[in-house]
């Protein structure tokens, strides 16, 4: 099994896909949590507590409470 590549001994562009893909990922996580906290309970489809605990799954938990964890409001 070959080692694992240390920080310093990946390309730099390997090391900016790293850098932007975490910023893009606590970005997200932000607003989720952001929105999760300004929103009302009844208009959050289950538990506030657990969508606070899965917007720590990286995007998947963040995208899954933006996509079905908020009631939208309907025109």
């Amino acid at each position: 099994m070959p080692r694992k590549k240390q920080w310093n001994e990946l390309k730099v562009v390997s090391r900016w896909r790293i850098v932007i893909l975490g910023l893009a990922q606590l970005a997200l996580q932000f607003v989720a949590l952001r929105d999760l906290i300004k929103r009302p309970a009844e208009q959050v489809n289950g538990s506030k507590g657990a969508w606070a605990a899965a917007t720590f799954l990286n995007f998947i938990g963040p995208a899954a409470y933006l996509l079905f964890g908020r009631q939208h409001k309907s025109k």
